[in-house]
């Protein structure tokens, strides 16, 4: 040590403690609201959770016991969604939001009961509002006695702390995994699936006794009057023989259009292109049909991408003014892929989300057949500026 340099000079002792300034960032600090915020939010979980099971447990034995209970979990989604804001503000907790409850639209009262009591996203959320409570007060307490009386070690504490908060979100909050999600999503396919053949039916049904059924009838009818009249007034018999052969050419047409409404014979037999080509001719306005597909799906899909494009070249005849009008088939990764496109007046995905106007009134069982075999239906529809429906649909060839 040379003596040009200097001691540093000893100051007067500092009997307080060093202040930790590394540790109590803005992260910290949140950690203690996000602490701190802990008990009262568990006192209001735990207490909402109390009154509402009892009172649908209580009830259980009367008609609005299952539903208070449906409309008390749909609630606990949302005390979910709170939480979740929450650790994203002050934990920095990056959760997606789980997928909503997927209700049909036209099933009634029982299936949405029975959907909404089996969501596990809202029982989960049940499931964190009761434990919360007794790790609330602790997670509080310990919190605000560091605060006053231990605060050096408060960081420390509090990310620890914070650490099984955050295992807490991540594991009761979070989105169902990817199977469970599956299986959802299924169940809800299929009672689509279910209610659509059904009314498939239903409309074969009225198809058969209001038309080629009375038709029918009315023939034989007027056969047995002719074979009467056959020897007395064989001119008659022949005009009503003649009448008679006129009505058998409008039945078998009748018998043809709904064995087509059921699976045409041109599909079977000569595939996509030539089914939709016959489509197009049966259009209002010209149509261009362009299929480019190496080799045919399976026969569901290619009955499901018939029916697609037959719905929405009759909404284009119906309700789009349009003057020209395609349809575009081709396969992409795996998928097919179908457009159905027009110049017309468009707005048919305002009228669809509004639910109300006749243009989109198809369009919302349309998208739910595509969905019930894991596709999907996108609709650019601006007013005034044409249409373009497309749909995706698996292979499965």
């Amino acid at each position: 040590m040379t003596e040009n340099t200097p001691f540093p000079e000893a100051g007067p002792p500092d009997d307080r403690l060093p202040r930790p300034t590394l540790g109590f960032g803005t992260r910290t600090w949140q950690e203690i609201a996000h602490l701190l915020a802990n008990l009262p939010l568990a006192i209001g979980g735990f207490v909402y959770v109390s009154v509402w099971l009892y009172a649908g447990v209580a009830l259980s034995v009367t008609v609005i016991g299952l539903p208070v209970l449906a409309l008390g979990l749909l609630c606990s989604r949302q005390f979910g969604k709170l939480e979740r804001a929450r650790a994203r503000k002050l934990l920095s907790v990056r959760i997606e939001e789980p997928t909503p409850i997927r209700h049909r639209t036209h099933g009634g009262f029982f299936p949405w009961l029975w959907t909404s009591l089996k969501d596990p996203v809202g029982w989960r959320a049940v499931l964190y509002a009761v434990i919360r409570l007794p790790w609330g007060i602790l997670t509080f307490t310990v919190a605000l006695v560091s605060l006053f009386v231990a605060w050096p070690v408060l960081p420390w504490t509090a990310r620890g702390l914070t650490s099984v908060d955050r295992a807490m979100v991540r594991g009761l909050l979070s989105p169902s995994d990817e199977l469970e999600r599956r299986i959802t999503e299924l169940e809800s396919d299929r009672g689509t699936v279910v209610d659509t053949a059904a009314a498939d039916l239903r409309r074969i049904e009225r198809d058969l006794h209001d038309g080629a059924q009375v038709r029918l009838v009315a023939l034989a009818m007027d056969l047995g009057l002719a074979k009467e009249k056959l020897l007395e007034d064989p001119e008659a018999a022949a005009r009503m023989v003649d009448e008679a052969h006129g009505e058998v050419k409008v039945a078998l047409q009748e018998l043809r259009d709904l064995a087509r409404g059921i699976h045409p014979a041109v599909l079977t037999d000569r595939g996509l292109d030539a089914a939709l080509s016959s489509l197009s001719v049966r259009c209002t306005v010209p149509v261009r049909v362009s299929v480019d597909l190496a080799e045919r799906p399976a026969q569901a899909i290619e009955g499901i991408a018939y029916f697609t494009v037959s719905e929405l070249l009759q909404n284009v005849s119906k309700h789009s003014a349009a003057r020209h009008a395609s349809v575009d088939v081709w396969r992409a990764e795996g998928r097919m892929m179908l457009q159905v496109s027009d110049d017309g007046l468009g707005g048919a995905a305002e009228a669809l989300t509004s639910g109300g106007a006749a243009r989109g009134a198809g369009l919302a069982g349309l998208a739910e057949r595509v969905e019930a075999v894991d596709g999907i239906l996108a609709v650019d529809s601006p007013e005034g500026g044409g249409t373009v429906v497309t749909a995706e649909l698996p292979w499965r060839g």
